[in-house]
């Protein structure tokens, strides 16, 4: 009776908390993570074979090394979306200062694996990206600081987490990481908007993030080199754009065939950033827009659960994690169909990476916990209960 009144769920004593958590997560978004992640296994038997033979390794090397990554991240969201808001909380806050700590120590210890982007520290047997852990974690904390600032004689916490956020972006732009840099100030504005900021505030900071992009053109031939690739008219066909404009326009709607492709012998990075170039070619756009389609259903799903829960910090949090997820693969496809400049951001769940792959199983695992339907949670019982 209480779950057709107030459409909760009722509190069950002593329940196991396995039947709990199955009972509660979002099923259509857990689904929604599991069918890209078996996609990106797809893919990755025929973008990374090449560049395993190219190496002089085993032709299923990456495959393998994709299959082991993806099982831990997979663990690490069902882990942690058993867990309770205040414990998620927690454990982001602890990992994002490690990772704060472990980016601003790589001028220091990192590596750019010739690349030309101080990212990565090297472990020998793999390497680690921190700025892909501290992301979930910075949304997080920043949700936190300003749910607190709402609270009578609260914290300055939305001053806190806007100094919080030019830190870092400072920290990513001098690698350089202009687009995880980006994904980063997104996401607190966001977090900000969803908090009560105004419109002119937010159009203030937009016009900032413009004059700082044209400093950084002037004074980065990294940044300058991608923006007038972007902006030139002709597509230099031996570039990583060119072969992925080629790649897609040759899988037309159906594709060329399974195992057919041939920009996965051209792309260096045919298995991470401009997988989706792989994907249109062999199978077509029938496949692209299924993928589409997967994470705009795990991001309208979250913000639509996230709509009716009442605790601000969940509210922010969550928003914050859903439109960063949606973002980062819009991205990601974007730079292959030549909508946005080169920005090295993988596609969540399906290119290759260890931190990649870890890390955004850890930030889902985190939005399930924030979406799980959990007893009085929705804003609608304290407007009924105000009218009573």
């Amino acid at each position: 009776m209480t779950e057709m009144v107030y459409g909760t769920v009722p509190v069950r004593d002593g329940e196991p908390i396995f039947p709990k958590w199955w009972r509660t997560i979002d099923k259509w978004s857990l689904s929604c993570i599991l069918i890209l992640f078996a996609v990106g296994m797809l893919l990755g038997f025929a973008a990374s074979v090449p560049l395993a033979e190219k190496n002089g390794i085993p032709p299923f090397h990456y495959v393998v090394r994709q299959a082991v990554f993806g099982g831990g991240a997979l663990i690490a969201m069902i882990l942690m979306s058993m867990m309770s808001p205040l414990l998620v909380r927690r454990l982001a806050v602890i990992g994002f200062l490690i990772s704060f700590v472990a980016l601003a120590l790589l001028p220091f210890f990192g590596t750019d694996f010739g690349k030309g982007a101080m990212r990565w520290y090297s472990l020998g047997f793999a390497s680690f990206q921190p700025s892909e852990f501290l992301k979930p974690g910075f949304v997080v904390a920043a949700a936190w600081m300003m749910a607190g600032s709402q609270d009578i004689n609260g914290p300055p916490g939305k001053l806190w987490s806007f100094v919080l956020c030019v830190s870092i972006v400072l920290m990513l732009a001098l690698q350089p990481d202009f687009g995880q840099a980006c994904l980063v100030l997104f996401g607190w504005g966001v977090i900000y908007f969803v908090a009560g900021a105004s419109i002119v505030l937010l159009v203030g900071m937009a016009c900032l993030v413009v004059f700082g992009g044209t400093i950084a053109y002037s004074n980065s031939e990294h940044f300058a080199r991608r923006i007038d690739g972007f902006m030139s008219t002709d597509i230099d066909p031996r570039t990583q754009l060119g072969y992925a404009t080629n790649a897609i326009q040759e899988g037309g709607l159906f594709g060329v065939g399974v195992g057919q492709g041939q920009v996965k012998w051209s792309l260096p990075d045919a298995h991470t950033d401009f997988i989706i170039a792989v994907a249109a070619e062999e199978y077509g756009l029938i496949l692209v827009l299924f993928i589409i389609v997967l994470y705009m259903m795990i991001v309208l799903r979250s913000l639509l659960r996230l709509v009716r829960e009442r605790d601000p910090f969940i509210r922010l949090a969550g928003t914050g994690l859903a439109c960063m997820f949606g973002v980062q693969a819009m991205i990601n496809m974007g730079v292959a169909v030549r909508l946005l400049p080169a920005k090295g951001m993988t596609l969540p769940f399906v290119s290759y990476g260890g931190s990649s792959v870890i890390a955004s199983g850890i930030a889902i695992g985190m939005l399930l916990a924030f979406t799980r339907v959990r007893p009085q949670d929705k804003i609608s019982d304290l407007l009924g209960r105000g009218r009573r």
